[in-house]
């Protein structure tokens, strides 16, 4: 866990994650680990899932395991993300997609 992180009410953080410095997690973000999760089976690949610094995640956004989410990237609340985010991209829906990119000049 990096420094200046805020993690809003209702986030489970799991093995696997890591998150840098000056992320933004809204309330009831949820991350997995297990890709193929079974009942009953305890033994499972632990997928690494990494956010990187500067980035927020909205409300409800699930985030599924060993996805890197970028520098500064946003991914709006309620987004199911299925794959990696690039640095600065804004990703929406289900499955999240890239519909803009931060503007360097407001979050400089």
């Amino acid at each position: 866990m990096g420094n200046d992180v805020t993690i809003k009410c209702g986030v489970q953080l799991w093995d696997g994650l890591r998150v840098e410095d000056g992320v933004f997690i809204g309330p009831n973000a949820t991350f997995t680990n297990d890709g193929f999760p079974r009942s009953k089976q305890h033994a499972f690949e632990l997928k690494q899932t990494l956010v990187k610094a500067g980035a927020s995640i909205g409300a409800n956004a699930t985030i599924l395991p060993g996805l890197t989410i970028g520098a500064r990237a946003m991914v709006g609340a309620g987004a199911v993300v299925t794959r990696d985010v690039p640095d600065g991209a804004i990703v929406m829906g289900n499955p999240a997609r890239v519909t803009g990119h931060v503007d360097d000049e407001r979050s400089a």
